[in-house]
C-alpha cells in the first residue's frame, strides 16, 4: 500500500474532498489522506464515508504538506489513491 510519501508518484489520485469524496462514494478510493489541520467540519462526510465502506484512511500533518505531496502549490483537505 502506498504510504504519504508514494502519494505524488501515484498514478492514479485524486486532490482535494470533493473529488476524494466523489472516490470513496463510488468505491473507486483504496486510500484516503486527510489534513490534521482541516476543519473538522469540512471533512467530517469524508471520514465517515471511509470509514463505513472500509477505507484506509491515513492522517497527514499539515494542509500545506498534502497539497505538497500531491504536487500542487496550495494546500489541500483531502486526496485519495484511486484502484488501477
Amino acid at each position: 500500500m502506498l504510504s504519504f510519501e508514494g502519494l505524488q508518484s501515484a498514478r492514479r489520485k485524486t486532490v482535494g474532498l470533493k473529488q476524494s469524496q466523489k472516490a470513496v462514494e463510488r468505491d473507486q478510493a483504496r486510500k484516503v489522506f486527510i489534513a490534521r489541520d482541516a476543519e473538522e467540519r469540512v471533512v467530517k462526510k469524508l471520514l465517515e464515508a471511509s470509514r463505513a465502506r472500509g477505507v484506509e484512511v491515513e492522517f497527514v500533518e499539515s494542509m500545506e504538506d498534502l497539497g505538497r505531496a500531491c504536487g500542487i502549490k496550495v494546500g489541500a483537505a483531502a486526496a485519495a489513491l484511486i484502484e488501477e
